[in-house]
């Protein structure tokens, strides 16, 4: 049938199916499901990969996928916000705890995925095996720029990795007794995408960024380099890269602490 005259031909034949309006009338459906639905695909001139599916859920905030995960305790908690993230929606994280570990799931999200970062875990070469345990096993990582003063700024003396720790037994043995000194890094100013090569060619896990007095200004991650391979379209931070997570919060008084936290 020439597709000019369907109009005409649906003008014959009557109504077929619901309007909008009787569609969401409770008293006409009596409620509806995800079942109810059959969506038929229609042709489309173009590939399905140029199919942008991009949609704005603030003012300045865009995601590659709608979908944005539900602020329930059952819901959605740290590995569920980066999962939604790295898929290119976002995860709004359940306030049905404090303020202090709802703070800690978002910090958690935040690391675990950023371009450069200028807020790394450091610490001295006086500190002991055992604080790289505790934070492998609060963050999940274990490979720590040293420097001279234990914080971002001071010289960098060094890096600490699971190969520097792994068949250590003295957990009270200081860093400067097993870090490696010898480490590849790049000068402050260097762009992400030069960065991220100096990690590819060395074959290195941690890239430290130096100033010009080998002071320590931030790292690099090569695991950060294998989620931007793997996760094209997930949702970051334009400046940070860190990956973007939101917040449950309520409107009592006692919410501006955790608010000030967040």
């Amino acid at each position: 049938m020439d597709p000019k005259l369907a109009l005409q031909e649906l003008e014959k034949i009557g109504a077929d199916g619901l309007t909008a309006h009787e569609l969401i009338d409770l008293k006409v459906t009596g409620g509806l499901t995800y079942n109810d639905f059959l969506v038929l695909p229609g042709y489309i001139n173009f590939p399905a990969d140029q199919v942008s599916l991009e949609t704005k859920v603030t003012r300045n905030i865009a995601l590659k996928a709608p979908f944005l995960s539900s602020p329930m305790d059952t819901v959605t908690e740290t590995s569920m916000a980066i999962t939604m993230a790295l898929l290119g929606g976002i995860g709004i994280l359940h306030n049905n705890c404090t303020a202090d570990e709802q703070a800690a799931m978002v910090r958690k999200v935040k690391k675990f995925e950023n371009g450069f970062i200028t807020d790394p875990i450091v610490l001295s070469a006086k500190h002991k095996i055992r604080d790289v345990l505790e934070i492998k096993r609060k963050l999940g990582f274990a490979g720590i720029p040293i420097t001279d003063s234990g914080k971002v700024g001071g010289k960098l003396v060094g890096i600490v990795t699971n190969r520097d720790i792994g068949f250590c037994e003295d957990n009270e043995a200081e860093l400067e007794t097993v870090m490696t000194t010898k480490v590849v890094t790049a000068e402050h100013g260097v762009t992400l995408q030069e960065a991220n090569r100096i990690l590819r060619e060395s074959k290195k896990g941690k890239l430290p960024i130096v100033d010009s007095e080998g002071n320590l200004v931030s790292l690099v991650a090569r695991s950060d380099l294998l989620k931007n391979r793997d996760y094209p379209w997930a949702s970051k931070h334009p400046q940070t890269k860190q990956l973007l997570v939101g917040a449950a919060i309520g409107t009592r008084l006692a919410d501006r602490e955790r608010l000030a936290k967040l």
